[in-house]
């Protein structure tokens, strides 16, 4: 196909920082993967935040196209599995990290990343969900699989505003569950409740500085997005057998704890990445998502953008200020 030219938010090296900016690109630029996808929509992640930052953890060489999520049409393909056409998403694996993302109107990936288009969602409702929602989906599994029940009593849901946790909130209630949402959000309580949370409290009550090994058990299992001494205090103040499942570090990626909250109380911490779950498993979950796992309010979660607002939006989501998901639309 001829080498057309595209629309991307480009990060750059300069004068000893990092700057971006909306650049035209061409398709003959991206990597000499199998499946060219024409992009409509991605969504804003917090590692994005940190790929258009400069954060060489998470993006080692610049400039670069960032943005783990995508999902769009096949418009040119050298993989069997996928044809011109096909409706798909791609989340994890490298994508947005060192190959060129959903930030940009096309991107091109090996075949063996792409997920066809789930029957029970649009392509928009995939990219409301993203990475944040595929990463719910396998930390919630992981708790049913461990034997985690509505019954076992409540669940909390730290960093409960932000995009992981918004959906977290609104999945385990669709599942059953009594979800205890906490926030440092004042105005975010009433939109919380709308996805189903049945109790709000201040993220300084799961904040304990006591120095206690054990805490007072107050939920019976957890889903946290932060990290730090907050997920210290969930685990210390976790019910018998619970599960908590980690799948962020917006407040550190420190944890200091001791193995009290394992051998006396059993807790189990599970850890989350999404990035690497193997394909079979990916689209099952995927499946989940589009079906029984269904959340019925998702424009509720999603705050639309365009790619000239990514700028803007990229510094909010990093200061702690963005609720819910953003979701860009080409």
């Amino acid at each position: 196909m001829e080498d057309k030219k595209f629309r991307a938010l480009m990060v750059r090296e300069q004068d000893g920082g990092f700057v971006r900016k909306i650049e035209e690109r061409s398709i003959s630029e991206l990597p000499d993967h199998e499946v060219l996808i024409r992009v409509l929509f991605s969504g804003l992640n917090y590692k994005d935040a940190l790929s258009a930052t400069g954060n060489k953890g998470v993006t080692r060489t610049y400039p670069f196209q960032p943005g783990i999520d995508a999902s769009g049409i096949v418009e040119a393909s050298k993989s069997p599995l996928f044809n011109k056409g096909d409706e798909v998403l791609v989340t994890g694996y490298d994508l947005g990290m060192n190959t060129d993302g959903g930030f940009g109107e096309y991107i091109r990936v090996p075949g063996d990343w792409v997920v066809p288009r789930p029957s029970g969602l649009t392509l928009r409702e995939c990219m409301i969900y993203g990475t944040a929602g595929f990463t719910v989906a396998l930390g919630v599994d992981k708790m049913l699989r461990m034997g985690q029940k509505p019954e076992d009593g409540d669940i909390l849901v730290t960093g409960a505003s932000g995009g992981v946790g918004s959906i977290a909130v609104a999945v385990l209630s669709r599942l059953g569950f009594n979800v205890i949402a906490a926030t440092g959000k004042q105005d975010a309580h009433d939109y919380l409740k709308s996805l189903g949370a049945k109790r709000i409290i201040d993220r300084e009550e799961v904040d304990d500085t006591s120095g206690r090994l054990l805490l007072k058990p107050m939920w019976a299992g957890a889903y946290d997005t932060v990290g730090g001494n907050i997920l210290n205090t969930v685990l210390r103040a976790c019910k018998v057998h619970g599960s908590v499942a980690t799948a962020g570090n917006a407040l550190s990626f420190k944890l200091d704890t001791t193995v009290f909250p394992f051998i006396l109380n059993g807790v189990n911490l599970l850890g989350v990445n999404s990035a690497t779950c193997p394909m079979d498993h990916r689209r099952e979950l995927w499946d989940k998502l589009a079906g029984k796992w269904r959340i019925s309010h998702m424009d509720k979660i999603a705050q639309p953008m365009k790619p000239e607002e990514l700028d803007h939006y990229i510094d909010e989501i990093i200061k702690g200020r963005i609720m819910g998901r953003m979701l860009l639309e080409y």
